[in-house]
């Protein structure tokens, strides 16, 4: 793994000598996933992902790009932030994360951030907005990185929450991490009215009536080889999109 794109293994010595074109900050979360996969899968595969990214957009476009450490401050939904351990964290503490992040980059001269979120429950469109008006010449983007490729083109079943894709993207890289042994089925209900079902309005889900072993997806067809073949992808598409947020000009001429 190269030093000079991974904050958990880079050092100063190192770092001084390169230039940096932009910075990419993996965020997750800090909670159950099913009864198989570690507490930060989130922050631990939204890293992992990133770094792959990163080292292709050096190898392919000359782009270079430093992965930050991971961030594992998650908004939780009703329902999980009952279950040990689970971590809620308010949007009001994620905006000062995200600011003073984005400020300290801003200050050494990084004018690009990429967001790599690998929980569902962040949402960082209204930070990214407000951040535009302190630093209106920063670019920084946001991304779910589990939702970059089409899922069902790797996975036969994939679902929401520690189902066939993140166990198996977990497999690839850490499988030292996952007891498939353990995992429940995933079975998960939903909200009764077609109105909530069909997203005709939005209200956060009550994961204990939901879930019955936090898991939202079947993971048991989960396999290392499914899960290398999806991140590959993702990591190709990704180190396209650095290579992109790098261009002078991102807007067509009107």
């Amino acid at each position: 793994m190269n030093q000079d794109i991974d904050l958990l293994q880079a050092n100063y010595g190192t770092t001084s000598k390169l230039d940096y074109q932009l910075a990419i900050l993996p965020w997750g979360a800090t909670e159950p996933h099913n009864l198989h996969l570690p507490y930060l899968t989130d922050a631990i595969l939204s890293h992992d992902v990133a770094v792959d990214a990163a080292r292709m957009a050096l190898d392919k476009y000359g782009v270079r790009a430093m992965v930050l450490a991971p961030i594992a401050m998650g908004a939780q939904n009703p329902g999980q932030r009952e279950l040990k351990f689970c971590v809620h964290t308010r949007q009001e503490t994620q905006k000062a994360i995200l600011t003073d992040i984005a400020t300290s980059l801003y200050h050494q001269g990084i004018r690009c951030l990429l967001i790599v979120n690998g929980h569902g429950g962040n949402l960082f469109k209204g930070m990214i907005r407000d951040l535009a008006v302190d630093m209106p010449d920063m670019r920084i983007a946001t991304s779910e990185w589990f939702k970059v490729m089409p899922a069902r083109d790797y996975f036969e079943q994939p679902d929401d929450h520690a189902d066939e894709l993140e166990t198996s993207v977990m497999m690839h890289y850490h499988p030292e991490l996952v007891n498939l042994a353990m995992a429940g089925e995933g079975k998960a209900g939903g909200f009764e009215p077609d109105t909530l079902r069909k997203g005709v309005a939005w209200m956060p889900r009550d994961w204990s009536k939901v879930s019955m072993d936090t898991g939202i997806g079947d993971p048991r067809k989960a396999t290392a080889e499914k899960g290398a073949r999806f991140a590959q992808a993702v990591a190709t598409r990704y180190a396209e999109l650095l290579r992109d947020l790098t261009l002078p000009q991102l807007y067509r001429k009107l």
